[in-house]
């Protein structure tokens, strides 16, 4: 689920951009790949969700699932000042791995998708330090930066967003996005979520020029994406981004 903190809804956008590039250049964004790294992420997890009610208590106080160890999902940390802020996980389907969380839930409205070999960006588990969130509105715009990074990377057709119905003029205003589908329940949540997507090649240009710091370079898109053991990068003929191959 990528769903926007409910104090984004109270702030306009222009300010907290404005503030969110000057915080840039605190945000260190880390690949999560260890198991003791991942169960931090896990536990920010479920304090984030508890917070905004999008779940019920548990014993484990941790959230993951399936998808956090597949070979074509991202785990990202971004850490304010050395300090663990928010997370949010990237799947990305491509004929190779064709199959993420948005797919696995909302398969009617995306195997056409999947069936004509589009790459989707697919960003779920979306969570922020609800300390932090709340003295940082600019903070959900740096860690969804990562979305447009990875959709640089990955020359994506299609970036998603799985979020709450109250918050979709929030990412049709700021990414561009357009509904896909009404609300369902996704597993383990007790909110329904939306889905929505970017057409990214036809909106990438409008939304750069709007929102600069979206931007990213080929060293960073390749600092962040290149670091997973097993996976090598293959360039594509038609395109200056590259994308991922599984090594055999």
């Amino acid at each position: 689920m990528s769903p926007a903190p409910q104090t984004i809804a109270k702030q306009t956008i222009v300010k907290p951009v404005e503030r969110g590039i000057e915080l840039l250049d605190r945000i260190d964004y880390r690949l999560v790949e260890t198991p003791a790294d991942k169960d931090i992420i896990y536990r920010l997890r479920y304090r984030a969700y508890l917070n905004e009610g999008a779940i019920e208590s548990n014993s484990d106080r941790r959230i993951s699932d399936r998808f956090d160890d597949m070979p074509n999902s991202w785990i990202f940390g971004a850490y304010l000042d050395g300090t663990l802020a928010s997370s949010i996980r990237l799947s990305i389907s491509s004929p190779q791995h064709p199959l993420t969380p948005s797919v696995d839930v909302f398969n009617d409205f995306l195997q056409s998708k999947v069936d004509r070999g589009k790459v989707m960006v697919d960003p779920t588990r979306f969570v922020a330090e609800p300390e932090l969130a709340g003295r940082y509105p600019e903070l959900p715009y740096l860690t969804l930066r990562l979305c447009f990074v990875a959709c640089s990377f990955f020359d994506a057709d299609l970036g998603l967003a799985t979020v709450r119905p109250e918050h979709r003029s929030f990412y049709r205003r700021l990414f561009n996005h357009q509904p896909l589908s009404p609300p369902r329940l996704y597993p383990g949540l007790i909110k329904p979520i939306c889905l929505m997507a970017v057409d990214f090649p036809a909106s990438r240009e409008m939304v750069f020029t709007r929102y600069p710091y979206l931007r990213s370079s080929y060293f960073e898109r390749r600092m962040l994406f290149e670091r997973r053991a097993g996976v090598s990068v293959r360039a594509s003929v038609d395109s200056p981004f590259p994308s991922i191959v599984p090594k055999s």
